[in-house]
């Protein structure tokens, strides 16, 4: 992003996306498979949350100056070719303003920035978006406001707490809830992440249609070693199989 300056000013202006950002590693990796590659954006609201605004205006407003030149890009992955693209909000809840009687405003614009950002994308097109740890129970309401059509979550070492409290909520768009953790060196068993898996649906969770429920890491992987990461992600995989096998899927 750059910072386009305004008439007599030299320390700020409004957010532009003067080029694509990401399209160029989208294409090589996606060259490299014949299966749908991500494309993976961090969301305006977690870019505004984790950088400096500015003070002269809301922060509102620059969350959708955010969300417009991600628009932008996410226009620029679906050109090309790109049918899975991830816009990472998990900062969406560290933004709630101290007072609570102002959260319900924050949500409002938060949840409008995101859509803006990612509204620009065909039906077809699969809107996925990941949220950290963090109390999300508060705000189920804004999380289903995203209309993301897939949720994936940080869960492994909260005992499914989130998916807990999304199947009380009702939350019926797919869901992808960690079945191990990342931060941790330690490769996971494949009866560990089978356990996670049937667990999660014994929540409850989308209503008797586990074939909706995603099963993936608890976060990226950059912390972890090649070592960790595949054998970790091997076990994961005939984890998967053998949990569809034992839930009839």
């Amino acid at each position: 992003f750059n910072n386009k300056k305004k008439k007599n000013s030299s320390s700020k202006g409004d957010v532009t996306r003067p080029a694509a950002m990401t399209t160029k590693e989208f294409i090589y990796a996606q060259s490299l498979s014949k299966k749908p590659v991500k494309g993976m954006l961090t969301g305006p609201v977690t870019i505004l949350n984790w950088s400096f605004p500015r003070k002269d205006i809301t922060r509102q407003a620059q969350a959708y100056q955010l969300a417009l030149a991600l628009r932008d890009e996410v226009a620029d992955l679906e050109k090309a070719g790109c049918r899975v693209i991830q816009v990472d909000e998990p900062a969406l809840r560290e933004g709630l303003p101290l007072k609570k009687e102002r959260w319900a405003s924050y949500l409002d614009w938060a949840v409008d920035a995101f859509k803006l950002a990612t509204v620009v994308a065909a039906p077809a097109t699969q809107i996925v978006t990941h949220l950290c740890y963090s109390e999300f129970a508060d705000i189920l309401a804004a999380i289903d406001g995203l209309d993301a059509d897939v949720l994936t979550i940080e869960n492994s070492r909260s005992g499914d707490e989130m998916v807990i409290a999304l199947a009380k909520y009702g939350y019926a768009r797919d869901l992808g809830a960690g079945v191990y953790d990342v931060h941790s060196p330690v490769v996971p068993t494949v009866e560990f992440m089978k356990g996670k898996v049937v667990g999660q649906v014994g929540t409850g969770i989308l209503k008797g249609h586990p074939e909706r429920l995603w099963v993936n890491p608890d976060c990226g992987l950059k912390t972890r070693e090649w070592a960790q990461v595949l054998p970790s992600l091997e076990n994961m995989v005939k984890a998967s199989a053998e949990a569809r096998a034992a839930l009839g899927v």
